[in-house]
């Protein structure tokens, strides 16, 4: 293979990866891709009372979990001097709260924020249930015989078994059976659902759910019917309308047929529910889910707040190398030293703009009069670069004093500026002049701050600062754009005047 198909080879599994990682965390995270995305959460509380009988207590709540549609975020719980532990059991998670001795009335509560999240899906799979056989006395054990019979004669399956079961149980055709009118005397509708079900062989039972509207609050839970065709297929029934399929806005708050709230030491237990819908910007809503992320989720958020600071500063780099590319390789623009625009372009994202340019002129003008007076002196490199730095950090030093003597508070921020490049940048720019004259010292000293403000500019785009942050796959698709601009071999728009005495003579 030819050094020339390398070099394609490289440059293009630079962008496919850099794309790539790109698309990964966008897709599998929802990372958004433009700042100020609003993202919808559902902040549920739970809160269970109980009348304690002076012993010791124990209160279980079961717990929701990710599910279709929904993305457990945080939780979190308040309780007065009680122990809380969590069961994380996908079969059963619950909290569990203890006390040694409790009496009277007892309130604790449990929070849960969901990210609506159309990508979410069930992370559990609910264990198909037994099916165990209901015996009931007469003349109820007939009546329901008679009722099973009625549906299994108008259905083809589990599910449509269990709808014909709940219309046969529900509404006008319920008041006009007899037999529908004896046996729900007996035993209320979600139970005999279940049993009637169970009776003819296929798996069923109770699940709760939370019928999410904003604002609502004290409110209870709903239950609904599970049923099963085998372990991996199953679906949820409304016990009031018989409509097969989880409904709309509604969490599955227990769905495996375990009691959703259960007291020891107590009387009276109950849980309500309030809930509100909130918006919240992208980035911090999908942030949890970012953290469980997993190895091709390259990320810095996983990273303690101090080094993330830190690097989101330091990817911003290879965007101002870009712009130093484009304006030099391209455009032709000279510059003193060929990256001390990006420092500087650093240095104007700690002082701000204007601030930042007036402070790099103060300094570098002051230090070329020095530097000036100092090549006189007949000194030695080192000690002639040295006598600048120390030169260089006096002179922002007196003018960060004078700037707060008279009240300039903006002048502290020269501090910013990194000492050891402005030593080298005047260095290089008195050495320019006495080889080259004042006029290539203006022309590369104007293209370095020019360079340095574009730079700026783009480096301190609100856009180009949260793709740099979250999708470490930029910084792919930046190296592979130099690599192609580090293969140009054209000519520079600034040498094209070079030319124009010919247009002008054949014209």
């Amino acid at each position: 293979m030819s050094s020339r198909n390398i070099f394609y080879f490289i440059v293009t599994l630079c962008m496919l990866i850099g794309i790539s990682m790109t698309l990964y965390r966008h897709v599998q995270f929802e990372v958004p891709w433009f700042p100020g995305e609003k993202r919808q959460i559902w902040s549920i509380e739970a809160k269970v009372e109980f009348d304690a009988k002076g012993e010791s207590v124990e209160a279980v709540l079961a717990l929701p979990l990710t599910q279709r549609g929904y993305t457990r975020i945080h939780e979190s719980t308040a309780s007065l001097a009680y122990g809380l532990s969590f069961v994380n059991d996908q079969d059963n998670p619950r909290a569990i709260w203890t006390k040694r001795t409790a009496d009277g009335h007892q309130e604790m509560y449990y929070k849960v924020d969901f990210l609506v999240d159309p990508k979410a899906a069930d992370i559990y799979q609910p264990k198909m249930p037994d099916t165990p056989f209901t015996e009931y006395p007469e003349p109820y054990f007939t009546a329901a015989n008679h009722l099973s019979k009625q549906a299994e004669e108008v259905s083809a399956d589990a599910y449509s078994f269990t709808r014909e079961l709940i219309k046969a149980l529900t509404g006008d055709t319920a008041s006009k059976s007899q037999n529908t009118g004896l046996i729900l005397d007996y035993k209320p509708k979600n139970r005999l659902v279940v049993d009637l079900l169970n009776n003819a062989d296929v798996p069923a039972r109770i699940v709760r759910g939370l019928q999410l509207e904003d604002g609502r609050r004290r409110q209870g839970i709903t239950e609904y019917i599970q049923v099963f065709k085998d372990e991996n297929d199953w679906q949820i029934f409304d016990l009031a309308t018989g409509i097969q399929g989880r409904p709309d806005n509604t969490l599955l708050w227990e769905y495996n047929g375990n009691s959703l709230l259960e007291v020891v030491g107590g009387k009276d237990s109950q849980v309500t529910f309030s809930m509100l819908l909130v918006e919240q910007s992208a980035q911090s809503a999908v942030a949890p889910k970012i953290s469980e992320a997993d190895f091709l989720n390259f990320s810095i958020d996983s990273l303690p707040l101090e080094e993330q600071a830190l690097f989101k500063g330091i990817l911003l780099i290879p965007i101002g190398v870009l712009i130093v590319v484009l304006l030099r390789v391209l455009v032709g623009l000279k510059t003193s030293g060929t990256f001390m625009p990006v420092l500087i372009a650093m240095a104007f994202m700690q002082t701000s703009l204007m601030t930042g340019l007036i402070g790099f002129l103060l300094v570098v003008g002051t230090g070329l009069v020095i530097r000036g007076y100092l090549s006189h002196l007949n000194l030695l490199l080192v000690s002639r670069i040295s006598a600048v730095i120390i030169t260089v950090i006096g002179i922002i030093s007196i003018f960060s004093v004078m700037s707060f003597k008279v009240g300039l508070t903006e002048g502290l921020k020269i501090t910013f500026f990194p000492m050891i490049i402005l030593s080298w940048t005047i260095e290089r720019m008195s050495v320019l002049w006495e080889e080259e004259g004042p006029k290539e010292v203006v022309m590369q000293g104007g293209g370095s701050l020019l360079v340095a403000v574009l730079a700026f500019l783009a480096m301190n785009n609100e856009y180009v600062r949260h793709l740099t942050f979250n999708f470490m796959g930029i910084q792919f698709i930046v190296l592979g754009v130099i690599l192609i601009l580090g293969n140009y071999t054209g000519y520079r728009l600034l040498e094209l005047r070079r030319f124009k005495p010919l247009a002008d003579k054949e014209g």
